[in-house]
């Protein structure tokens, strides 16, 4: 099960965090997003855990808990929707160049 974690302090590592996951059961893979540009953490993550039991008890006990000084959302992940890729014709500004002129 793939994890979902919000609200992480700045300072917490992946190691940190792995050993925190791993008080729940085994961590197959753990990752924290940092910005490209300053490759500083943007105080979120994912985890995944093998076990779907252990992953769900991890949810449970630190879903809303305080982790070094901040509040911390942890819930599964949500597959991001496919949304097709290219041009689908929505959004944006389109201008129309067939309209009639009068002078």
């Amino acid at each position: 099960m793939k994890i979902f974690i919000t609200g992480l302090p700045l300072e917490v590592g992946e190691d940190e965090l792995t050993a925190v996951f791993g008080d729940f059961g085994q961590v197959k893979s753990l990752r924290i997003i940092k910005d490209r540009e300053t490759n500083q953490s943007r105080g979120f993550g994912f985890v995944e855990m093998p076990n779907d039991e252990e992953a769900k008890e991890a949810i449970k006990r630190m879903n809303g808990g305080d982790y070094n000084g901040n509040r911390i959302k942890v819930a599964e992940a949500q597959d991001k929707p496919n949304t097709g890729g290219g041009n689908t014709g929505g959004g944006g500004f389109k201008r129309n160049n067939t309209r009639e002129r009068s002078y």
